[in-house]
């Protein structure tokens, strides 16, 4: 049993950027297979808060992982707690790809990762100092741990990215009302079985996961009745025994040639 690691310990204490390669610079050169890594400052919002992202730029071939990066993937640490200023971090994922890997299923992107952060300060309208401190994996024929650090000062209304805008657009699709779960005890976690109306689409996936805490989760078993799409997968906890789990605490997110969507809860059939 794999335990997966929690997406961080400040995504503010409970949740889960602009260019400083001066950042990178003041530690040891880049691992093999990352080219660059900065934050891209973005811009001021509407709302009040600030719209950056992390930009990671991988060697052709290359691949880094979604929040939940499946079986033999290895999950993301994101932490911001030395920053200054900061209320909350909101990581905004695009829509992840699957791959298939010596027989196991991982999720991800390749060749580059760029992961907008919205950004809320404590103080309106005063700069917010980032800190980043990065834990994360990246894959080619092997796969390489890295650590970073990495900061911007995030201040003024900033010009509009398009690639920032570009990896905001594509995360997945809300879908409410799909989704059925039925939740049963195994020996060392639960089983989810989900559900889901959707019409059939070339590659589709389900991937399951717990909204409140991360949590190891299994390849998701896949098959169809015809236009309902059924997913099965084992949650595993640390402990190694049956939990309390509320199906209104699962997110799927559904990848295919059609999109992907996202639904948040779901019921008993």
């Amino acid at each position: 049993m794999r335990s997966i690691l929690p997406l961080s310990p400040l995504c503010l204490a409970a949740s889960l950027c602009a260019t400083v390669p001066a950042a990178l610079a003041q530690h040891a050169p880049l691992p093999e297979g990352l080219v660059g890594a900065d934050i891209r400052r973005g811009w001021a919002t509407e709302t009040g808060t600030h719209m950056a992202a992390l930009d990671l730029r991988l060697a052709p071939g290359w691949k880094t992982y979604w929040r939940m990066p499946g079986e033999a993937g290895v999950p993301p640490v994101l932490n911001f707690a030395g920053s200054h200023n900061l209320k909350d971090v909101r990581v905004i994922w695009p829509a992840p790809e699957v791959f298939d890997q010596n027989g196991m299923r991982t999720v991800g992107y390749h060749d580059a990762l760029l992961l907008p952060l919205e950004i809320t300060p404590v103080e309106p309208g005063v700069p917010v100092d980032l800190e980043a401190q990065l834990d994360f994996g990246i894959c080619h024929e092997i796969c390489v741990p890295v650590q970073l650090d990495l900061s911007a000062w995030l201040a003024g209304p900033g010009a509009p990215d398009g690639d920032i805008s570009a990896a905001l657009a594509a995360e997945p699709k809300p879908r409410s009302g799909l989704a059925r779960c039925t939740v049963a005890p195994i020996r060392d976690g639960m089983r989810v079985e989900a559900q889901i109306d959707l019409p059939p689409a070339p590659g589709e996936v389900a991937l399951l996961e717990l909204r409140s805490r991360p949590i190891w989760v299994s390849d998701p078993m896949i098959s169809r009745d015809g236009g309902t799409l059924l997913a099965s997968a084992e949650f595993v906890p640390e402990t190694g025994a049956p939990f309390a789990l509320d199906p209104q605490d699962l997110r799927i997110t559904v990848v295919s040639a059609a999109g992907a969507i996202e639904i948040d809860g779901c019921p008993s059939p």
